[in-house]
């Protein structure tokens, strides 16, 4: 009797502890640990701008996400049951290529459409706050893409994630928050490699992943006509855009489309904008908007950015900014162009007003601008369904070079950068509780300033595992 009373208290002693830990979890506790930053109010401004727009906080919230542009932006369902714009962030970071995100470890930022729900809310992020995106979804598992926990978090550095400064990710955070508050069960979002203009698209005709590029396309191009949210499926491993299974609670990924009930005024509308894109391409064509790839040394950031790489993963990667190649309708540079285009830095994002810069340490250093040919990547993303080959790299193939081997007396005209190995590093991790935080530093005449680093949590918090928090 006395060995019973002694385990049944234990238990009850137990289960106090337990649920104290679990209240201690949602408060303050010193300098050990801190989930206030997961609570902090939306800011008085972007509410004012909710209510201009006819819309709460607690009303729901729709995602868009620009590689190319490095923008992000937040959309309110507002009275009328129509999703209006609310505000744009300037990405701090973003990893990897134009194209979606293929394999573990490729540093790519997925495209596609992907939903968050409150379990994927990570307050006690190691970067500062974050929330996982959801990748791989259907479609991508249905494609065999390998990889994980991809997130939207701050601290300005990325290895295949959507990267925001520290106050950036707490105001996405609180809207979002208040959004799953107000009882909004998954927020939609729709991760774009490129604003879907007519120019962009006449730009990237032949980009080998524009056949993907035009399948999200019509998802994009309902929500731009409609202002809605757009009901999303996979089957026969393909999106399907404003339809409704028949009789079918589910659609496999992997399996022939069941019949659909579709919206045929929506169907209507998509098809008239498309129409009007596709003119407006062929004119731009006709104009001779020539036909580019995009390479990267390792994605980009907002030009709000520009020359702040103290506090920004591969530093290197951004100050040297995206290369355009002009190519024809097989993927392949143009003769008379590609030695020129292959030199000529992209005028967007970080080459915008950037010098040649190389960065070798936390502060990078400026170096003369040479005559040699700017170094590009030799990552690359490929087509949707393409397996890497490992024969030789990228811009080998790509540019129909000669093993090195068999080209010692060649110059290639685009100097390679060692790629990164597959796997991949966490990137840096702040700084030790209770160190001082290191001043920031910038690039010679920079007036941007990004928000301070701040202290980690321990390594017991840390709600998530992955290469990128």
């Amino acid at each position: 009797m006395l060995r019973i009373a002694i385990r049944s208290r234990a238990s009850r002693l137990a289960m106090v502890a337990a649920a104290a830990g679990m209240l201690a979890a949602c408060q303050d506790s010193g300098d050990r640990f801190s989930s206030a930053r997961a609570y902090k109010p939306i800011p008085a401004d972007v509410v004012a701008l909710m209510r201009e727009r006819n819309t709460d906080t607690h009303a729901p919230i729709l995602i868009r996400a620009y590689k190319k542009e490095a923008e992000f932006e937040i959309w309110k369902q507002n009275r009328a049951g129509e999703y209006v714009h609310i505000k744009t962030y300037p990405m701090c970071r973003w990893s990897g290529q134009l194209g979606p995100k293929v394999r573990e470890g490729d540093r790519q930022v997925p495209e596609g459409f992907y939903t968050i729900t409150p379990g994927q809310m990570n307050p006690n992020s190691a970067y500062y706050l974050s929330f996982n995106v959801g990748y791989p979804n259907a479609y991508d598992r249905a494609h065999g893409y390998t990889g994980g926990s991809i997130m939207v978090h701050g601290d300005c550095s990325s290895a295949g994630c959507f990267s925001m400064t520290d106050a950036q990710i707490a105001e996405i955070y609180a809207i979002a928050r208040e959004a799953f508050g107000g009882g909004q069960k998954a927020i939609q979002m729709q991760s774009l490699p490129f604003r879907m203009t007519a120019e962009n698209l006449a730009k990237h005709r032949f980009d080998p992943n524009m056949r993907f590029w035009k399948q999200i396309k019509e998802g994009v191009d309902a929500f731009d006509v409609t202002h809605r949210e757009t009901k999303v499926a996979v089957c026969s491993g393909k999106y399907v855009f404003g339809a409704t299974p028949e009789g079918a609670t589910h659609v496999d990924a992997n399996a022939a489309c069941p019949p659909m009930q579709e919206d045929a005024n929506l169907k209507s509308l998509v098809a008239e904008k498309q129409r009007r894109d596709d003119a407006q391409v062929a004119e731009l064509v006709a104009k001779g908007v020539k036909a580019v790839k995009v390479v990267y040394a390792d994605g980009g950031q907002h030009p709000d950015f520009t020359n702040h790489v103290a506090e920004t993963s591969r530093p290197d990667a951004i100050a040297q900014g995206p290369v355009e190649i002009a190519i024809d309708e097989k993927g392949r540079p143009l003769p008379e162009n590609a030695q020129v285009a292959a030199t000529r830095p992209v005028k967007t994002l970080a080459a915008a007003s950037a010098p040649a810069v190389v960065a070798t340490s936390a502060v990078a250093k400026t170096q003369p601008v040479a005559a040699a040919p700017t170094a590009t990547t030799t990552a690359f993303a490929p087509a949707v369904g393409a397996k890497p080959a490992e024969e030789a790299p990228f811009y080998q193939r790509w540019l129909g070079l000669k093993p090195v081997a068999d080209q010692q007396s060649q110059q290639p005209l685009i100097v390679p950068v060692t790629p990164e190995p597959s796997n991949v590093p966490t990137p840096p991790k702040r700084q030790a509780q209770g160190q001082p935080v290191k001043p920031q530093a910038a690039l010679s005449g920079s007036t941007k300033v990004i928000a301070g680093a701040r202290a980690p949590l321990p390594d017991g918090f840390k709600a998530y595992a992955a290469i990128d928090r």
